[in-house]
C-alpha cells in the first residue's frame, strides 16, 4: 500500500463524491496503490450514506462513523490507527485542499527522506478578520513556543511516514500540533510545501473564532508537555523547593527574633511574617505533592481511544 488518505469530516455530504473522484483520478494517473479512509465525526446530514455507497462501489474506500461528534483530533487518531500505507496523507473534506498536491508530498517523503511534510496555504481564500489574521498570529506564537519552523500549523494537508503516525498519539485538540508532537517523539526531519488553497464550494466552515482561543490554550499545554511532560517533578519540585525555602527563612527569622531579640514582643501569630511562612510552606508541600502525583500518573497512564465508533465499512477487506 503506497498511500493512505485520512479524511476527517463533519456534515460534508455535498463534497464527498466530488472529492473521491478527484482523488481517484490523481491516484490512478500516478499508478499508486491507495486507500481512502473517511472518518465521519458524528455528521447529522447524509454524509455516512454517501460514504457507504462509495465503499460499496469502490473497494479502496473505507469508513468509520463515530457515535457523536468527538472532534478532529479523535477522527485523525482513529484514521491513523488503521492506516496501512507507507505514506499517510491527511486532508479536509471541504474541497479546499487540492488532491493534485499528493504526488509531490509522496515524493518528498519517499525520495527526499522527510518524516513529515506540512502544507502551507500561502495564499488563502478565507475571511481576513475571521481566519487570515488570527491564523498568522497563532502560527507566529506556535513557531516561537515550539521551535518548529512552519508557516502554517493548521493546514489540514500533511504527509507522514507511517511510523510517525503509529508513534504519536493525537488526543484532545492537539491535531494542530502534530508536527510538534512528532518533533518531541524524535522525528526531526520536518518539511513544508506551499499548497494551493481552494475556495469553499459547498456549505460553511465548521470552525469559528473559538478555535483560536482553544488553539492558544492547547499551545500552552503542549509547550508544558514538551518541556516537562516526562519529568513533572522537575517543574513542581523546583517551585516547591523555592517555596519551602522561603517559608523556612521566614520561620527561622521569626524564631530567632522571638528567642533572642524581642523576647517580650508580640506573639508570633500576630506578625505578618508568620502567615507568609505558613503560606509558603503549604504551597511548597502542595507543589511537591503535585510533582509526585504527576510522576505516578505518568508511569501508570496508558494511552487509548476516547471516542466511540458507531459503524464501519470495508475495514476487514
Amino acid at each position: 500500500m503506497n498511500i493512505s488518505i485520512v479524511i476527517p469530516l463533519l456534515n460534508e455530504e455535498e463534497s464527498l463524491n466530488e472529492l473521491y473522484h478527484w482523488i481517484a483520478d490523481v491516484m490512478q494517473s500516478n499508478g499508486f496503490l491507495y486507500e481512502i479512509l473517511f472518518i465521519d465525526d458524528g455528521s447529522t446530514d447524509d454524509s455516512w450514506e454517501v460514504i457507504e455507497k462509495l465503499a460499496k462501489d469502490h473497494k479502496e474506500v473505507k469508513g468509520i462513523r463515530f457515535l457523536k461528534n468527538f472532534g478532529k483530533s479523535q477522527a485523525l487518531h482513529a484514521g491513523f490507527a488503521i492506516a496501512k500505507g507507507e505514506v499517510v496523507i491527511t486532508m479536509d473534506a471541504d474541497l479546499q485542499d487540492n488532491p493534485e498536491e499528493i504526488p509531490e508530498f509522496y515524493k518528498m517523503i519517499k525520495e527526499d527522506d522527510y518524516q513529515l511534510v506540512s502544507g502551507w496555504k500561502k495564499k488563502r481564500y478565507d475571511s481576513v478578520m475571521m481566519k487570515n489574521l488570527p491564523s498568522k498570529l497563532f502560527n507566529f506564537a506556535a513557531r516561537k513556543t515550539s521551535g518548529v519552523k512552519l508557516h502554517d500549523f493548521n493546514c489540514g494537508l500533511k504527509a507522514y511516514r507511517n511510523d510517525v503516525i503509529k508513534t504519536i498519539e493525537v488526543t484532545g485538540e492537539m491535531h494542530r500540533y502534530i508536527p510538534v508532537l512528532a518533533k518531541n517523539a524524535g522525528f526531526s526531519k520536518i518539511g513544508e510545501k506551499v499548497v494551493k488553497h481552494q475556495k469553499r464550494k459547498y456549505g460553511s466552515t465548521k470552525f469559528g473564532m473559538e478555535r483560536f482561543i482553544r488553539g492558544f490554550l492547547d499551545l500552552i499545554t503542549i509547550s508544558f508537555l514538551s518541556r516537562f511532560g516526562k519529568r513533572p517533578m522537575h517543574l513542581f519540585g523546583a517551585w516547591g523547593a523555592i517555596m519551602l525555602f522561603i517559608g523556612f527563612c521566614f520561620a527561622a527569622y521569626l524564631g530567632i527574633d522571638k528567642l533572642f531579640i524581642h523576647k517580650t514582643g508580640r506573639l508570633i501569630t500576630e506578625r505578618p511574617e508568620f502567615y507568609l511562612a505558613l503560606t509558603a510552606m503549604i504551597l511548597g508541600t502542595q507543589l511537591f505533592l503535585a510533582g509526585f502525583l504527576g510522576e505516578l500518573i505518568l508511569r501508570s497512564k496508558k494511552g487509548g481511544q476516547n471516542y466511540l465508533i458507531k459503524e464501519e465499512v470495508n475495514l476487514n477487506d
